[in-house]
Formats: C-alpha cells, sequence, structure tokens
C-alpha cells in the first residue's frame, strides 16, 4: 500500500515524454517528474520514491528524500514566514509548512525547530507541527531494560535533557549521568534504564556495564571542583588515600580517572589531577 509522506517502492508502468507512470495500487497512477527518472530504468523496473500530494490533489512522486519523513520528529530550519505560518527547508524544492495554529509559539526565519512531520488528514498534505507532546506514543512503551534506542535531544531543564525515543515516547537523561556536550537537535544512540509508572522513560548515554564507572567519574569531577579545581590524589596514590577522598576503590577511581580524562574534562599530571577547560574555570 502507498504511503503519502514515506518512502515507497513503486514499479514504472511506463514512461511518457514529461516523466513516467508508477502504479500507486488503490490509489491509481503516480507521476514521476522526468528529471527524477533514474538511468537505465525501464517500464517494470521497481524505484524508491518518496510520494506526496501537490495544491491540485495530484498524486507525485520524487527520488528526492526529504529530511524527514510524514511520523518522525526533526530540527529543521525555517527558510520563510507568511501570513498562513513558517516554512521550513526540508531538502525538498518546495518548503514544508507549518501553520499557525501548529506553532507552540511564532517562529522566526533562519531558527531550527524540533517539528514533528505529519499528514493532515482534512487536506491529505504534508505539513509539520512544533506542539510536540500531542505526537507522542499513548501506547505503554514495550522497551526492554538496557534495550538501545535512537535520540532525539529536543529540550532541556533543571533535571536534564527531555529525548525522544524512537520517534514515538518521551524520556530523559539525567544531567549527572552526562559526561560529554550534548546540543538541543542532536541524534545519538541511548539505552533504556527504566520505564516509569507514568510511561516516560529514563534513559542512558552508557550501556548497564559502565554507568557505575560514570557514576563514579560524576563523583570524581564534583569533588575536584569542591576542593578547588584540583587535587593532589592521583591513581598513583595510596588505595587507604583514594578511599579515604573519594569512597571508592583505587581500580573504580582509575577507571573514573580514565574516562575523565578521555572525556578531556580533566588533565593528569606528576602534581595531580586538574579540571581541564571551562570546567577548570
Amino acid at each position: 500500500m502507498v504511503e503519502i509522506g514515506k518512502i515507497n517502492k513503486l514499479v514504472i508502468q511506463r514512461t511518457l515524454d514529461y516523466g513516467a507512470q508508477l502504479d500507486g495500487g488503490a490509489l491509481g497512477h503516480i507521476i514521476l517528474a522526468k528529471r527524477d527518472i533514474p538511468k537505465r530504468c525501464r517500464p517494470g523496473d521497481e524505484i524508491e520514491v518518496f510520494v506526496y500530494e501537490d495544491k491540485d490533489k495530484h498524486l507525485l512522486a520524487t527520488t528526492q528524500k526529504p529530511y524527514a519523513l510524514v511520523g518522525q520528529f526533526a530540527k529543521l530550519r525555517v527558510a520563510a514566514n507568511s501570513s498562513a505560518g513558517a516554512y521550513l527547508d526540508w531538502g525538498m524544492q518546495k518548503d514544508l509548512l507549518v501553520p499557525r495554529s501548529e506553532q507552540h509559539t511564532r517562529m522566526e526565519k533562519g531558527k531550527f525547530y524540533i517539528v514533528f512531520v505529519f499528514l493532515d488528514k482534512k487536506t491529505n498534505r504534508i505539513a509539520a507541527s512544533t506542539k510536540l507532546d500531542k505526537f507522542f506514543s499513548t501506547q505503554p512503551p514495550a522497551y526492554a531494560d538496557g534495550e538501545e534506542v535512537d535520540l532525539l535531544i529536543y529540550d532541556k531543564t533543571n533535571l536534564g535533557y527531555k529525548a525522544i525515543v524512537n520517534d514515538s515516547h518521551l524520556g530523559i537523561v539525567y544531567k549527572n549521568e552526562v559526561f560529554r556536550p550534548i546540543n538541543i537537535g542532536q541524534r545519538l544512540k541511548g539505552y533504556i534504564k527504566k520505564i516509569r509508572a507514568d510511561l516516560k522513560i529514563d534513559l542512558s548515554l552508557q550501556q548497564a556495564g559502565s554507568q557505575r564507572v560514570d557514576q563514579a567519574a560524576q563523583g570524581v569531577l564534583d569533588i575536584i571542583k569542591d576542593l578547588g579545581g584540583s587535587i593532589t590524589v592521583s591513581d598513583q596514590s595510596p588505595p587507604a588515600d583514594i578511599y579515604a577522598l573519594f569512597g571508592i576503590s583505587k581500580k573504580t577511581f582509575k577507571r573514573a580517572v580514565g574516562a575523565l580524562y578521555k572525556r578531556e574534562l580533566i588533565t593528569v599530571g606528576a602534581d595531580g589531577i586538574k579540571l581541564a577547560g571551562k570546567e577548570g574555570g
């Protein structure tokens, strides 16, 4: 079945002077512009196309692929504004409309926004919205603890970072478990930590086996900050000194220091450990 706003595999029925006629099944013929016909394609060949409806309600296809499909969240830039709403650059010849009624706040030209791409059931036209909450799945999450998922970071709060999980559910990565820079609109891999009673999801950016080290690393980092940005204790110090200051074993301390060093949060020298870069003030 052909899905408007998504990538479909369709068969070329015949070629025309202005393009090709594709088999749209129950939806009838779908026209592919001549400029989009792949070289050496012939009737009977199957090709991947993006299907959409024009202003005259004709179904068209293109081999161009937008930055986001119907049913997906994405970070897109406002290319223009009009009385109808904001138009987003989504990698296609015609920009994507965010109607004024679908704008959480007035969108400004040149700025990026996290939006959801949807198919307007009344007009059968593809549009976008910044009112994200109404597009999250209402079905209970069926993820397993530790399962790898795709994340889109879309907001920052006092608790941490809100993330969209697999273009479906809402989750959060707590700030005390973030050990590298994260930006709004960034896509990255994450892991399911816990599904809460309210169906929201606690997430981790590290696999379960590394969580203890990450927690220790955060503790070490916090203590170095509290002590003015430097300490004389190092991985060469006696285990008793390390435990007295950090409350962890020497082995865990070494792993924590290694993790912080790799993330360029600290520098390690003969005189001890210091905060690096912005962490060091």
